[in-house]
């Protein structure tokens, strides 16, 4: 996956990432259930004298195990789905905890597995251990399935705590640290997730930097080189048409050589807020190519929609002119307006030569006018 296709909104990004670690820090802990108690059974006393018992435990700790690995992601970013992903699978490594901490508990209170209950109690700081520190996307439900492991074992021993006082202050003790260390764990991985999200931002923001012109806050021409062939393929894709309007500032070189620089900046300024009025529609890209040349693309737009757009703002910058420092000038545009027909067919390359010549025909006829591109040959 891409930095492109990843969910951009910061809490859509943080769930997102969330059920991706929870896919892969918790897709093998089933196995190791199945393990421990397969060694908690067969070093008992007597395994075949609790084989109902032992198959039994066995089917359960597999049927969780297979669910586990059958539980995929779902394909997009919903928000609702990587909710509702999230909270199975909290209730799948919860379930497992609780079998396991029943095992732990019937270990310790039945004869025949008196021999397996190191083994068990192992396993159990093993598991929990590694609940702790592995499962630190969700505070509440890693300390959920920690008592989980526990609690069971700890009723067990609580009836005779005289004899068991040793067992249960260690393991009071222990889970009293696993439950410090998964909030520890837990405040890490929201800071590392953070800095993640900080990183994801500051990437985006220089790269809308390398493809936004930095006078008129428009698009530059780079962004225009990787949106136009794009835009041009969806249109061919879906069979709707693309306006491409190009529009040239007359006589800007006189604005820069009789008012300086600064009042060149400003008209340009000025002449790119006006064409966010007149193109305001979200998916038209308005663009500066590069001195006082701009460009407009309009997906889904026939000509003569195109058209009535870009003679409208003509008609309005040519009645409105300028004003600088106090000062009214006059400010006119050449426009060129071109489409492109799916049916007819063409490249991006053919599209912009049609429209930049129909530009410079407007220019050769006396500027302040707006012509039409030949339609393709």
């Amino acid at each position: 996956m891409t930095d492109a296709d990843l969910p951009r909104a910061p809490n859509a990004f943080r769930l997102w990432r969330e059920a991706q670690h929870t896919q892969s820090r918790t897709r093998l802990g089933g196995i190791y259930y199945l393990l421990a108690w397969l060694l908690v059974w067969g070093f008992s006393a007597a395994p075949g004298a609790h084989l109902l018992l032992g198959l039994g435990t066995t089917a359960f700790f597999s049927l969780i195990l297979i669910l586990r690995w059958l539980h995929r992601l779902p394909a997009g970013h919903a928000e609702s789905d990587l909710r509702r992903w999230l909270d199975l699978q909290a209730w799948l490594v919860c379930g497992n905890a609780l079998g396991w901490g029943l095992v732990q508990a019937w270990t310790l209170q039945t004869i025949d597995f008196a021999p397996s209950q190191s083994i068990a109690a192992i396993s159990t700081i093993a598991i929990s251990a590694a609940m702790a520190f592995t499962f630190s996307m969700d505070r509440s439900r890693g300390a959920l399935a920690i008592l989980l492991l526990y609690l069971p074992g700890l009723a067990v021993l609580l009836p005779d705590a005289a004899a068991h006082l040793g067992e249960l202050a260690t393991l009071a003790l222990y889970l009293s640290y696993l439950l410090l260390a998964q909030s520890r764990s837990h405040r890490e991985y929201c800071n590392t997730l953070d800095l993640e999200l900080q990183l994801l931002e500051q990437r985006e923001r220089m790269e809308a930097l390398g493809h936004t012109d930095g006078l008129t806050q428009l698009g530059n021409r780079h962004r225009f080189n990787s949106l136009f062939p794009a835009l041009l393929a969806n249109a061919l894709r879906h069979g709707s048409p693309l306006s491409l309007v190009l529009l040239d500032i007359d006589f800007f070189k006189k604005v820069n050589d009789e008012y300086g620089h600064a009042v060149g900046d400003e008209c340009l300024r000025a002449f790119a807020e006006r064409m966010c009025r007149a193109f305001r529609r979200d998916s038209d890209a308005l663009l500066r190519l590069g001195g006082e040349e701009f460009g407009v693309l309009m997906p889904d737009t026939p000509l003569e929609q195109a058209r009535q757009l870009a003679e409208s703002f003509r008609a309005e910058l040519a009645a409105s002119g300028f004003s600088c420092q106090q000062q009214w000038m006059p400010l006119t545009a050449s426009l060129g307006v071109g489409t492109y027909d799916p049916l007819r067919g063409g490249s991006a390359e053919a599209l912009y030569k049609r429209v930049d010549d129909a530009l410079y025909r407007a220019k050769e006829a006396g500027r302040d006018r707006l012509v039409l591109a030949q339609p393709e040959g």
